[in-house]
């Protein structure tokens, strides 16, 4: 029997970006997406590398056309490039049959910064604003930074540190601020509070707001990842970050701030349970409520990103989002490529059911 086109063998693309070199040299055994190869191989699904640039869509799209799910590891911006033509070849493929993940309907609901404006009624949420414009932004933040202390702007969509900043007023005066970029290696910059609120006029434009939360002071303590597949916790990474961090010294001898190694831990770790508890029995379900997405649109691995808010009344740990990833969740833990494979399994055969009915 012809195995390509049995009804029982099912085939998948890892899609991810890069130019012609790495698509003509692209394999399962030299990608970084080895792991998750080898358990979609273990599950029965066949996953074939493709790899996507502008330059050679249509290629890409006969591909992707010919697969049953397609999995997307593809940054919001990568070098200059954005994924404003891949989003809509995307849609156009699942319009065609095959499942893909994460859809970007989806991502534009839960993997942008406007989710933490969205949810900030949830237990994770926080002192969180919303600008739509920049006249808005321009006549409203200047009060909220004076009244309540450091604030963290973000543009909606971007990753690695990409349009994000601290930003705080400098002392006796209302019209100065020290701003600092989570981009690594950025230093912190005095400047006029007017130029940098013209400096982020442009993250209106693709990313069509911004959103602004209140600085959180246990920063230090460290940053935890919750990797979720769908609905289920798939494992944490617990990081002490340098981003927003001050670097220990000044000048142009000052070593360059690096980020610290992320620990990874499996979905049993004893240490997160009571975050797991409150991801899976609350805060899932009530961001699928809130966004109006259901359980099998949910990305096959995505993760949200906590910071250590004040503690409760019993000296407890709060935890408080700064951040959800749904278009490109890498690296991930040692347990998750196994996760990822019996959700893109179960996803697929519910595609399929659908189809034929």
């Amino acid at each position: 029997m012809d195995t390509e086109h049995s009804p029982h063998h099912k085939t998948v693309a890892i899609l991810s970006r890069g130019d012609a070199t790495a698509r003509r040299d692209a394999t399962p055994q030299n990608s970084r997406f080895i792991r998750v190869f080898e358990a979609l191989s273990a599950v029965g699904i066949e996953a074939r590398p493709v790899v996507y640039d502008e330059a050679f869509a249509d290629a890409v799209r006969n591909e992707l056309l010919a697969v049953d799910g397609v999995l997307v590891w593809v940054d919001p911006i990568h070098q200059g490039k954005t994924r404003s033509a891949l989003d809509p070849l995307l849609r156009e493929i699942a319009a065609q049959g095959p499942w893909v993940s994460a859809d970007p309907d989806i991502i534009l609901k839960m993997g942008v910064k406007e989710v933490l404006y969205r949810t900030r009624h949830l237990g994770w949420g926080g002192d969180t604003h919303r600008y739509d414009s920049a006249d808005a932004f321009r006549i409203e933040f200047p009060s909220r930074l004076r009244a309540g202390g450091p604030r963290v702007i973000k543009q909606n969509r971007g990753n690695g540190g990409q349009g994000v900043w601290k930003v705080e007023a400098l002392p006796d005066t209302d019209t100065e601020v020290r701003v600092l970029h989570a981009l690594r290696g950025s230093r912190p910059e005095e400047m006029p509070l007017d130029s940098f609120i013209a400096r982020c006029e442009s993250y209106f434009g693709w990313g069509g707001c911004i959103i602004d939360q209140a600085f959180q002071p246990r920063l230090p303590e460290g940053m935890i990842r919750c990797y979720m597949s769908g609905s289920k916790v798939a494992g944490f990474g617990h990081q002490l970050i340098k981003a927003l961090m001050p670097p220990p010294a000044e000048g142009p001898d000052a070593p360059e701030a690096q980020p610290g190694s992320r620990m990874m831990h499996g979905p049993d770790a004893s240490l997160f349970q009571t975050l797991r508890r409150s991801m899976e029995d609350k805060w899932t379900p009530q961001l699928m409520e809130t966004l109006d997405i259901d359980e099998a649109s949910l990305p096959v691995i995505w993760d949200a990103d906590f910071l250590y808010g004040p503690r409760d009344s019993a000296g407890a740990d709060t935890h408080v989002l700064c951040e959800i990833n749904a278009s490109s969740c890498f690296a991930i833990p040692d347990e998750a490529p196994a996760a990822i494979a019996r959700t893109v399994k179960d996803r697929i055969l519910q595609n399929q059911r659908a189809g034929s009915g």
